[in-house]
C-alpha cells in the first residue's frame, strides 16, 4: 500500500512544532512534508527520530505532490490563499485559522462533539474552531444533549501562548520590566479585558467567534450566548467560568453522571480537598477538565461549572490531529 503523505504548514510555529508533537505522539506515520515562510525556510526540524528540512510555502508547493492530508496553522491569510490550493491538489486541509470557520460550506469540527459533520467536506475544507470554543463544548454537548441549553455565558481567562510567540514573549519580557509589544497594555501582573479587535456590537472579535463557532457546532443558530474574553499572564492553559440556563429541570446527579462520561472530559471537583482544574496542571495534557459544578440559584434551571483546557494541544494541535484520524479511519472502512 501507497505511503500516506501529509503536509504541515507553519511547521516552525508555537502550534505547528505541537502538531509534529502529536503526530510523533499518536504514532501517525506518513511521508511528510513541512512548510513555513520564507524567513523560517531551510531550518531543519526532529521528527519521527529524523531531521525534516522545512520548505517555503508557495503556491506550487502542492501541486502534483500527492498529499491526502494537510494541516494548517499559517495564520487566515495563507489559509485564504493556499487552502484552496492544497484542496485542488486533492489534500483534504484541517485548517487552525479563523478564515473558514463560518463558512456554511465547511464543517467546523470537535471530534468529541459534532463527527457526523464530516461526511460532507465539499471545498476540500475542515476547520478547527477557536481554541476557547473548543473547550467550551466538549461538555456543553452532553448537557445540551441532555437538558437542552436555553442560554450560555462565557467568561474566559485566557493564556497568553493564545497569541502565539510574540504574546508569549510579551509575559517574559513584561516580567522583566519590558514594555509589550504585542499587546496594548503590559500583561505581566495584569489582566487584559480585550482580545483581538474590537467589533461594532462592542464585543471584541474573540468573543463573537465564541458565540458564533458555539451556535454552528451545536447545530444551535438562535442559542443566547454571552461572552467576555480576558487575557491573563498564564502561560499556557485557557480557563473559562460558563453559566448555563436550561430548558429542561436537571438533577446534580445527573449532570455530574453525564460530564464523568463525556468523551474528552475529566471531572476534577472536590472543593473539600482545594481539587478543581488549573491551568498549572492541564498543560501538556489532552482532556478538558471541569469542575466547580454547581447550581446556579440566581435562574431557573440554571448551572456553574468552571473547564480548563491546554489551549496549544486540545485548543489547536490535538483537535486537528484527532479531525484527521478520524478522516483517516473512514478510508479504511
Amino acid at each position: 500500500m501507497k505511503q500516506r503523505r501529509i503536509a504541515v504548514v507553519g511547521a516552525t510555529g508555537m502550534v505547528g512544532r505541537m502538531f509534529l508533537k502529536v503526530l510523533e505522539e499518536h504514532g501517525i506515520s506518513a511521508d511528510y512534508e513541512l512548510f513555513a515562510s520564507a524567513n523560517s525556510a531551510g531550518k531543519s526540524l526532529r521528527f519521527f527520530g529524523k531531521d525534516y528540512l522545512v520548505s517555503e510555502l508557495t503556491e506550487d508547493s502542492f501541486q502534483d505532490k500527492g498529499f491526502q492530508y494537510a494541516l494548517f496553522s499559517a495564520g487566515g491569510s495563507i489559509s485564504a490563499k493556499f487552502a484552496p490550493l492544497a484542496a485542488a491538489s486533492g489534500a483534504i486541509v484541517i485548517d487552525n485559522s479563523s478564515q473558514w470557520r463560518m463558512d456554511p460550506e465547511v464543517p467546523l469540527v470537535v471530534p468529541e462533539v459534532n463527527p457526523e459533520a464530516l461526511s460532507s467536506i465539499p471545498k476540500g475544507i475542515v476547520a478547527n474552531p477557536n481554541c476557547s470554543t473548543i473547550q467550551a463544548v466538549v461538555p456543553l454537548k452532553v448537557l445540551d444533549d441532555a437538558f437542552r441549553i436555553k442560554r450560555v455565558v462565557y467568561s474566559t481567562y485566557q493564556a497568553v501562548s493564545g497569541a502565539g510567540q510574540k504574546g508569549y514573549q510579551d509575559l517574559e519580557d513584561g516580567l522583566c520590566g519590558a514594555l509589550p509589544k504585542k499587546f496594548p497594555h503590559p500583561i505581566a501582573n495584569n489582566c487584559i479585558p480585550h482580545i483581538d479587535v474590537f467589533l461594532e456590537n462592542g464585543n471584541t472579535k474573540e468573543e463573537q467567534k465564541m458565540i458564533d463557532e458555539t451556535r454552528k457546532i451545536l447545530s444551535r443558530p438562535d442559542l443566547g450566548i454571552s461572552a467576555t474574553c480576558v487575557r491573563v499572564p498564564v502561560y499556557h492553559g485557557h480557563s473559562e467560568s460558563i453559566n448555563v440556563e436550561f430548558e429542561q429541570p436537571f438533577e446534580m446527579t445527573e449532570v455530574f453522571r453525564l460530564l464523568n462520561g463525556a468523551e474528552g472530559v475529566v471531572v476534577r471537583d472536590d472543593p473539600k480537598n482545594n481539587i478543581y482544574p488549573m491551568p498549572i496542571e492541564a498543560e501538556g495534557t489532552d482532556p478538558v477538565y471541569v469542575g466547580r459544578i454547581r447550581r446556579d440559584t440566581s435562574v431557573k434551571n440554571g448551572l456553574n461549572f468552571w473547564c480548563v483546557a491546554d489551549n496549544i494541544r486540545k485548543g489547536a494541535a490535538l483537535n486537528a490531529v484527532q479531525i484527521m484520524e478520524h478522516l483517516i479511519k473512514g478510508e479504511n472502512r
